[in-house]
């Protein structure tokens, strides 16, 4: 065990060794899937926590379910959509990075969605009187509650980060785990340990935790530096 972790440890060293390429793979794909959900989910989220309308319990309980979906289902399903007899297979992103994003952005969509519903109805329901006074459109409400939450939505999307970057199921039945082209750190830790490959899943380990360590810290960062500037 010693010896593969001090192999992992030179591996990183080594500017060579096809590791750079893997986790720009994952930044790609993790970041691009983030973006995507966070401006399709944050507004979803803000709709559900500010009107009434039917349905509205409905779509709360689908979103919460969708959490909790297994990444493999995801995969499959998305892998039907992006398949050659698939609704969407003439855009050709089956085994390809396009096709890598969209099956992380319907995991991480959800998730978004349904953290940031209830840090925005929070501050929605301290802040109902006001707005209401003011009569301000949906639009304007919405961009004024994103930013008074956003040192908390913060923590949404750490979350959304850590589901897209550490997920496997989805990407390596979508992506086909193809080297340099749709190879990203969870699927080649799967794959070298599976081949006896310790070192090298090893060293994708320790810059996969890092990376998830480091926007920890951050996220931290921001919110103590908030509590301390704002109270």
């Amino acid at each position: 065990m010693f010896s593969a972790i001090n192999d992992a440890l030179l591996l990183l060293g080594q500017p060579n060794s096809g590791i750079l390429g893997i986790v720009l793979v994952s930044l790609q794909v993790s970041l691009s899937a983030l973006l995507l959900g966070c401006l399709v989910g944050l507004p979803i989220g803000a709709l559900l926590a500010t009107e009434s309308f039917a349905g509205r319990r409905f779509l709360i309980v689908v979103l919460n379910s969708l959490m909790g979906v297994p990444t493999v289902v995801v995969g499959v399903v998305v892998y039907l959509l992006l398949s050659r007899n698939g609704p969407i297979g003439n855009w050709g992103w089956l085994f390809t990075v396009k096709g890598m994003i969209l099956a992380q952005f319907c995991l991480t969509t959800p998730l978004i969605a349904a953290l940031s519903r209830q840090l925005i109805e929070d501050a929605w329901n301290h802040h109902r009187e006001s707005f209401l006074a003011l009569q301000l459109a949906w639009l304007p409400r919405l961009k004024w509650l994103i930013w008074d939450c956003r040192f908390s939505l913060s923590i949404v999307l750490l979350a959304g980060l850590a589901r897209a970057i550490s997920e496997i199921g989805a990407v390596m039945i979508v992506g086909g785990n193809i080297d340099h082209h749709t190879r990203t750190m969870t699927t080649a830790i799967a794959l070298e340990t599976s081949k006896g490959d310790l070192p090298l899943a090893l060293a994708l380990g320790l810059i996969l935790m890092s990376l998830v360590i480091g926007a920890n810290l951050i996220t931290y960062l921001i919110r103590h530096s908030a509590e301390r500037r704002y109270g």
